[in-house]
């Protein structure tokens, strides 16, 4: 069965996108004006590597027929969708037109499946005992959830690490870490049901190597029972991606990984402690060594440092969460608050930069 699917945000959703073609899905893209033009003309291309083969293998949509579309947020219905993904950073959904799609999207009750790094603030209301809205600080504006229902949003663990090339179209995505897509189940069993329909869907497709040979491609799509299994990115995100925030400026992740192996292990226990507290299992998290190795191919620093030391004036702020969530449990890591310092001071210097500009 194809199904029509919306794509709240076009540069890593892309790659999700990518892997849904060959089931027949019809899938739009919510992104800037630029961005739509050039997937409307163009598609897009998906270029990563493949365990066993030199070079990398490329995705190209219109080589394969997608059934792709692209716009900005005015005149799009969310009650027209079977399903709506969620990947932009989550300061996004606070901009205008944005911000009212969103809201569009909750009231709909469409089944919403969130790719962000930071879990949608109605997510963490299907985790048991936890207090919500003593999280609501972690957001940059929680408001714009305050329409969604829990038993219609889930979460996708975004562990595929990939990034656009700065010498090629914005339509362009390249693959750095090809490993799989980890959602949660919805409530609804219905709802559930599409999101393993596309698993299969992923899982046998099989794409043209360019000498005529049918292969296949990493990157899937796992759906699992636990609700916990995606806040296996989290210790993740702490031991690498924010630790690349450094008092001296930025560094990549591997550096930020392996420079001390031992402060990393400990960061990245306390999420899994933390996490464990909240009601995953050791099953549902991913071994410190296994994320380390997977670290060593990551040669840049993470998205998140990268735009903080770019200007930007807000950055999505898993830390923040991770420290509210642990006062709550009575847990304190002196890495995630020396974390959470350190962001906070250098956006107070770009929101005061542009604000003199």
């Amino acid at each position: 069965m194809a199904y029509k699917i919306l794509f709240m945000g076009a540069s890593y959703g892309s790659l999700l996108a990518s892997k849904l073609i060959p089931g027949g899905h019809k899938m739009h893209f919510i992104c800037l004006p630029a961005e739509a033009e050039l997937i409307n003309k163009e598609g897009i291309r998906i270029k990563m590597p493949v365990k066993g083969r030199e070079g990398l293998v490329e995705i190209n949509s219109q080589k394969l027929g997608a059934k792709l579309s692209a716009s900005g947020t005015t005149g799009v219905n969310p009650s027209e969708y079977d399903l709506v993904c969620l990947a932009m950073m989550e300061p996004q959904y606070r901009s205008p037109g944005v911000r009212e799609l969103l809201d569009a999207v909750a009231k709909a009750k469409v089944p919403c499946m969130s790719i962000m790094n930071m879990a949608p603030l109605p997510y963490l209301k299907r985790i048991p005992g936890l207090n919500v809205d003593a999280c609501r600080g972690a957001y940059a504006d929680a408001t714009v959830w305050d329409s969604f229902d829990p038993h219609y949003l889930t979460l996708c663990s975004p562990d595929p690490q990939a990034f656009r090339p700065p010498d090629e179209k914005v339509n362009v995505l390249q693959v750095r870490l090809p490993t799989n897509f980890k959602a949660a189940k919805f409530d609804s069993d219905k709802h559930t049901a599409i999101l393993r329909q596309l698993e299969k869907d992923v899982d046998a497709a099989r794409y043209d190597d360019g000498t005529g040979n049918k292969i296949e491609l990493p990157v899937k799509l796992k759906v699992h029972d636990s609700i916990w299994v995606p806040l296996a990115k989290w210790p993740m995100l702490i031991a690498g991606n924010y630790r690349c925030v450094t008092k001296d400026g930025i560094r990549p992740i591997k550096e930020a990984v392996h420079s001390d192996p031992a402060a990393s292990k400990a960061a990245y226990d306390w999420v899994v402690k933390l996490a464990i507290s909240l009601g995953a299992t050791e099953k549902d998290m991913v071994p410190f060594e296994k994320y380390a190795n997977a670290a060593l191919s990551l040669l840049t620093p993470s998205s998140a440092a990268r735009a903080l030391y770019g200007g930007a004036p807000n950055i999505e702020r898993p830390d923040r969460l991770m420290q509210a969530i642990g006062k709550q449990k009575g847990m304190q890591s002196a890495v995630v608050d020396e974390i959470v310092k350190l962001v906070d001071a250098q956006l107070e210097l770009n929101r005061a930069k542009a604000k003199a500009a």
